[in-house]
């Protein structure tokens, strides 16, 4: 945890940017380089951008990433080479409010509802009664635990879910389950701890986005209980450096809810972005959970 509080303030400068309308900076040549590579489906007349690579010859295996708060599917980058030597396809999106989607101001932002894109995205691909893979991050934790509870549950129109793979973020074990007097005080809430984007955005915009906090807490029972009951092959790649999710604690809270699942910890240096931080060592353990069922 040494320095985590450098780290907590260094997320609140893009924040200072947003109050103060600073336009954001031109895209670097990496993420001209993503867009183009990309594209655009409609959801309700909105633009929902998204990455589908075809990769390993002779597998049939889809992956699907979900990416955290406040990013995009970018955050998927360091990996994307990997995991088209292993699946035959990648797919991921960037989720309505984020990266290169729309952002509506007016609009009330739930999980259900990027969840919804997620099956909407996967039906215009012609994937709906294929088997997918979740790879989750963060914020694209809950959205995954929303897909698993609708598979669980035999929800209209839900996709089929060989295995679900999540990373930092699962910390609303915490929360929804209200074990809050698990962490040490150090903690800040997420909503002060996660904050910035790269977009220009307004306050009405941002505190929209930010529901999925108290969502969150309101559907504890429905997203927990999907994980907790489940019989879909469950793992966690952990960075124990997260200031969000501080190590030992939230670790074994996660093993203590959790039991069924599997848990790979990465170096001791590896925080909240272990995707980005050490794409060997998430790519790895990532594989090896697969290739173990």
């Amino acid at each position: 945890m040494k320095e985590w509080w450098l780290q907590v303030g260094l997320l609140g400068v893009p924040l200072l940017a947003v109050y103060l309308h600073i336009p954001p900076p031109q895209l670097s040549p990496a993420l001209r380089s993503w867009k183009s590579s990309g594209s655009f489906f409609t959801y309700k007349d909105l633009n929902i951008f998204y990455r589908d690579s075809s990769g390993a010859v002779g597998s049939s295996d889809v992956v699907v990433l979900l990416h955290g708060f406040p990013t995009s599917s970018y955050d998927w980058s360091k990996i994307w080479e990997g995991l088209t030597q292993r699946f035959h396809r990648v797919i991921a999106l960037d989720f309505l409010g984020f990266g290169f989607s729309d952002k509506p101001r007016s609009h009330g932002y739930s999980i259900f509802e990027q969840a919804t894109i997620v099956e909407g995205l996967l039906r215009h691909l012609g994937l709906r009664h294929q088997r997918i893979n979740l790879l989750s991050h963060d914020y694209g934790d809950t959205v995954a635990q929303e897909l698993l509870h609708r598979y669980e549950h035999n929800k209209t129109g839900s996709i089929l879910i060989n295995s679900l793979c999540l990373s930092n973020g699962a910390f609303q074990l915490s929360s929804l389950l209200s074990f809050q007097g698990f962490f040490p005080k150090r903690t800040t809430p997420a909503s002060s701890r996660r904050l910035g984007s790269p977009h220009c955005l307004n306050k009405q915009f941002l505190l929209s986005i930010l529901q999925y906090i108290n969502q969150r807490k309101k559907h504890r029972e429905r997203w927990v209980g999907a994980l907790m009951s489940t019989s879909v092959p469950l793992h966690l790649i952990y960075g124990p450096l997260d200031p969000v999710n501080p190590h030992p604690e939230f670790l074994q809270l996660y093993k203590k809810v959790l039991p069924m699942s599997t848990v790979a910890v990465l170096d001791d240096h590896i925080s909240h972005y272990p995707q980005l931080e050490d794409p060997t060592g998430f790519l790895n353990a990532y594989l090896n959970f697969i290739n173990s069922f």
